[in-house]
């Protein structure tokens, strides 16, 4: 059995780790106005300058069901089978659009969409393990029931530098917005059930961070977990933060990767949010 496995723009994975296990990727697009740019022809930097010249938030352009079903016929031949991975249905319409693809490829494809109820690296940890377990010789149900479990106990956690980005997209007013500046308030924002909350509110940069370590650790105890450490044009301190869990948790593959645009957009330059879950006994 030929597996093709797929992810969507949402994702966010190591470059190597697209080529060196075969992960296809359903571009997103992102409009401002009547202008449309593919996510991958901007940079971080020339995102958030358009963002503060024309001072709004762009939209993200998701595929429709035919632009899938052409996406799928490009990477598959006819008799594959397609694991199809994306993010939460809560958070966007592409798992809906995936679906109608889906049935509309019935008898041509074999295709499996998996709501991963998540995102960011979330995503690339899934089709990363999807096929390494493939070349095991694991049949898709059994790959299946895994990335279950993986969902099941996955942990994403993000801190805000500023809520800036956050006011613009209308996730708080004006007014808690200067209020949560001046007193130097820093959100955590939780991932539960496939949404995205306000877990609390820390004052300063250093007691968020120190926080998601403490929740961190307060869940995933002595596990050996899979851990991502993602951030909106902040490297240094994604490695800083990547130090700090290694030292206490027990750590088994550790990656550092950008916020994908269409997320980073509601949240800023200088978020920072990790993504981890369990190792089972077949991984360690």
């Amino acid at each position: 059995m030929t597996l093709q496995i797929v992810t969507d723009g949402s994702a966010d994975i190591p470059e190597d780790w697209q080529r060196d296990y075969q992960i296809h990727v359903i571009p997103l697009s992102v409009r401002f106005g009547e202008e449309s740019y593919s996510q991958h022809d901007l940079t971080f930097k020339d995102f958030y300058a358009l963002v503060r010249q024309k001072h709004l938030l762009p939209k993200t352009s998701l595929p429709s069901p035919q632009q899938v079903v052409e996406f799928y016929r490009r990477i598959a031949n006819k008799g594959d089978s397609v694991l199809s991975i994306h993010l939460s249905s809560k958070l966007s319409g592409t798992f809906a659009a995936v679906q109608m693809a889906a049935r509309e490829l019935a008898g041509e494809l074999n295709i499996y969409p998996f709501d991963s109820g998540a995102g960011s690296a979330a995503l690339g940890f899934m089709c990363r393990e999807a096929r390494m377990l493939s070349w095991r010789g694991w049949d898709i149900e059994r790959i299946l029931q895994r990335l279950t479990q993986i969902r099941d106990q996955l942990m994403i956690l993000f801190t805000l530098e500023n809520l800036e980005f956050a006011q613009m997209s209308g996730r708080i007013n004006a007014l808690q917005g200067a209020i949560s500046s001046l007193l130097k308030i820093n959100p955590i924002i939780k991932l539960r059930e496939g949404l995205l909350y306000a877990a609390d509110k820390v004052r300063g940069r250093q007691r968020a961070l120190e926080r998601i370590v403490e929740d961190l650790k307060q869940q995933m105890q002595e596990r050996k977990i899979n851990l991502a450490v993602v951030h909106a044009a902040a490297p240094e301190v994604a490695q800083e933060l990547v130090t700090k869990i290694k030292a206490l948790l027990n750590c088994q593959d550790v990656i550092v990767t950008d916020l994908s645009v269409p997320v980073a957009a509601h949240l800023g330059p200088g978020t920072i949010g990790i993504v981890a879950y369990p190792v089972t006994d077949e991984e360690g």
